[in-house]
């Protein structure tokens, strides 16, 4: 697959992935619509401070509304859909609105690719659908289990995706990122969380420090998605996007601590802790399906990555506030 001149729609277009990913397939040469949640005030999330602003067709509206998003579909021949509520705190509050926006929102996107006969829809699931890891590294056959209201909306919109290419044959990629951080992320995460407070704060304030996560660079993400859809023979699968190493969050902090020049001491915020029995206590992609379909792999280290966020964090001190817990 070449992207030049390729008209492709990308939905969740002002995040963070989806603004990275904008911008690649912009440097690749595609024809860019960018699906963005409207508001009042016209923002366009991360897109506004992008250097492809200008490059890119903007379309405002809601994944919740058919209409607005079957417009957005409309002579499009690859869809990338990132749109999402993500926070899984926030899923604790209102698992409606997950499963509305998810769900819901997923569906017709997938209503809308069948209706105007997209080539590729590629369509954005999370580790979180595994629950705690019964065994690792974690295949695709690993059982789902929904241990928050978000994961299991996203379940819900995996399986709705799958549906869709087995009963109506829609050319469906189902990839599943495992923990993406990178420039852009939003402090409740926890790698900014652990950077943002290292580098501005005299308290490093967690929840849990025990679980292990899966912590892929936001290129090598955006990297994966593209060797996705330019992959012929990944539709119908589903295949993890992660590196392969796990690391507990305690570990981390002491790596951020050498990449950044400065060590605080910890305390313990029981209000960011999620309930027991909701914890996701290790994920650890086995990435073997990526890497044979597709010819990805991460080329980013750990290391390299968190030094990235790092100065990226460093020069974007005013757009976040790390000492607030962000739901």
């Amino acid at each position: 697959m070449t992207w030049k001149n390729r008209r492709v729609l990308v939905t969740g277009a002002g995040g963070f992935i989806g603004s990275h990913l904008v911008e690649a397939l912009v440097q690749r040469g595609a024809c860019v619509r960018a699906f963005v949640h409207y508001n009042a005030l016209g923002k366009n999330g991360w897109l506004d401070e992008s250097g492809v602003r200008d490059a890119i067709e903007i379309h405002s509206g809601d994944i919740q509304d058919r209409d607005s998003v079957l417009a957005a579909c409309r002579d499009i021949e690859v869809v990338f859909h990132l749109a999402a509520l993500i926070g899984i705190p926030y899923s604790y509050h209102a698992p409606l609105s997950y499963v509305r926006t998810n769900a819901e929102g997923t569906l017709n996107v997938l209503q809308a690719a069948r209706t105007v006969g997209v080539g590729r829809l590629i369509h954005t699931s999370t580790s979180e659908v595994y629950g705690t890891a019964q065994y690792v590294p974690i295949d695709e056959n690993h059982p789902l289990q929904g241990q928050s209201p978000y994961s299991a909306s996203k379940i819900a919109a995996d399986k709705l995706a799958e549906a869709f290419h087995r009963s109506f044959d829609l050319p469906v990629v189902t990839v599943r990122p495992f923990n993406t951080y990178g420039p852009r992320q939003s402090p409740r995460a926890v790698v900014p969380t652990i950077i943002g407070q290292h580098l501005f704060e005299d308290v490093l304030r967690l929840g849990s420090v025990t679980p292990i996560r899966d912590l892929t660079f936001v290129s090598d993400t955006v990297n994966g998605f593209l060797a996705a859809a330019e992959s012929p023979d990944s539709v119908g699968r589903t295949m993890n996007l992660g590196t392969g190493r796990g690391i507990a969050i305690e570990d981390l902090v002491g790596i951020v601590v050498r990449v950044v020049g400065r060590s605080l001491p910890l305390e313990i915020d029981e209000a960011r802790k999620r309930p027991t029995a909701s914890e996701v206590e290790r994920l650890v992609a086995d990435n073997s399906e990526m890497r044979s379909l597709t010819g990805w792999s991460p080329s980013v280290s750990l290391e390299e990555g968190l030094g990235a966020t790092a100065e990226w964090i460093r020069e974007h001190q005013g757009f976040w506030r790390f000492r607030e817990y962000a739901v």
